[in-house]
């Protein structure tokens, strides 16, 4: 298991949360704030698996960009 709920927040395996922060360059916020950046990561991965890729590969899943003469 890669993280769980506890009375005080979230646990993750710290060697995992370590990567995860350094893959996404938060090496800092990391060590300021490794409660706050292991609750991030547990929520990212509990809905990570809700997004809903198209099953057609031509669907795109918002408007084709279009120049224009802009605002």
């Amino acid at each position: 298991m890669i993280h769980s709920a506890t009375k005080s927040g979230v646990t993750m395996d710290q060697q995992y949360l370590a990567a995860l922060a350094r893959s996404a360059g938060l090496e800092k916020a990391l060590a300021e704030f490794p409660d706050d950046v292991a609750a991030a990561a547990a929520q990212a991965l509990d809905t990570a698996g809700a997004v809903q890729f198209p099953t057609d590969p031509a669907v795109e899943p918002w408007p084709p960009m279009q120049a224009g003469i802009g605002l």
